[in-house]
């Protein structure tokens, strides 16, 4: 079955960086658009990033070239390369699979999610 397992979260301090990785099983990767979403206490899930498969990169306006998304399809394997952390970056951060022809931005264009990783950042 598909599995999407996060890793790479942690508590750092603003300005450090966390490289985030989802690897997926259970289906072929390389058919499939990848996205990372983020869910901060008390606030609702939002989207930060998406890869398709051709490796198209679309980011959220508050990602302001801080961050980069890349995909080892060899290793089933989507990153989320986070640099210049903030505070207001503090959430779950979950990946999820694409469903094809669908909107990168929508929640609701994603049929699987990960469990999700912590990312802490204190000032």
């Amino acid at each position: 079955q598909v599995q999407l397992v996060e890793s790479g979260g942690g508590s750092v301090q603003a300005g450090d960086s966390l490289r985030l990785s989802c690897a997926a099983t259970g289906f072929t990767f390389i058919n499939y658009a990848m996205g990372w979403f983020r869910q901060a206490p008390g606030k609702e899930r939002e989207f930060v990033a998406a890869i398709s498969q051709t490796t198209n990169t679309y980011f959220a306006d508050f990602v302001k070239g801080r961050f980069t998304i890349t995909r080892a399809n060899a290793e089933n394997t989507v990153y989320l390369q986070m640099d210049k952390l903030e505070p207001e970056d503090t959430a779950v951060y979950v990946c999820a699979r694409n469903l094809p022809g669908s909107p990168y931005y929508q929640q609701t264009s994603y049929d699987y999610w990960g469990r999700g990783t912590q990312v802490t950042v204190s000032s």
